[in-house]
């Protein structure tokens, strides 16, 4: 297979993320366009430069078109044990709410954010197994299980119905 050189390779990458509907890994991208994955990682910077609506998840790249980032957002804060992860997560998206990323404040690095990007139970897992294989432990972890998520969902019912059985599962922290 022929290597894909610059700015073709990019309108390919493009192209397929577009129509993909779903995330695409970088070690995918790597092998369709026969370069390594640091190449993919740079194109993916390339073309976020150029206001490309591309985000990084736990599953790999994803084009996020307009009408989906049109979703309602709220930030939750919530605290468990490392146990307890795979039910946090599977309360919140049962609710047809979308986790799009976790975030911890650090006493020295401040606020660490990784996008998750998970919107069912099957995503759930995959990035649950994911951890697990790779032996690593949840970023909450190093807030003794205290940390906040960017929810989204396309009503306020939704989100709503996900912070009251967050709640009565005792996770949700309020003030």
């Amino acid at each position: 297979m022929k290597k894909m050189l610059g700015e073709e390779r990019r309108y390919e990458l493009l192209s397929l993320l577009k129509t993909a509907g779903k995330a695409i890994t970088g070690t995918d991208l790597a092998k369709h366009a026969n370069v390594s994955r640091q190449v993919i990682v740079n194109d993916m910077n390339l073309l976020k430069a150029r206001n490309e609506p591309i985000i990084s998840t736990s599953q790999g790249y994803l084009y996020m078109p307009l009408e989906k980032a049109a979703y309602i957002e709220r930030k939750v804060v919530c605290s468990h044990s490392a146990e307890q992860a795979l039910d946090e997560m599977y309360t919140i998206v049962d609710c047809g709410v979308t986790i799009q990323n976790v975030i911890v404040d650090h006493a020295i690095y401040g606020e660490i954010t990784a996008s998750i990007m998970v919107s069912n139970r099957p995503e759930v897992e995959a990035f649950v197994k994911r951890i697990e294989d790779a032996n690593a432990s949840y970023l909450s972890a190093l807030t003794d299980g205290t940390h906040m998520h960017i929810i989204s969902a396309s009503s306020e019912g939704l989100l709503d119905l996900a912070e009251e059985r967050l709640r009565k599962k005792g996770y949700l922290v309020e003030n």
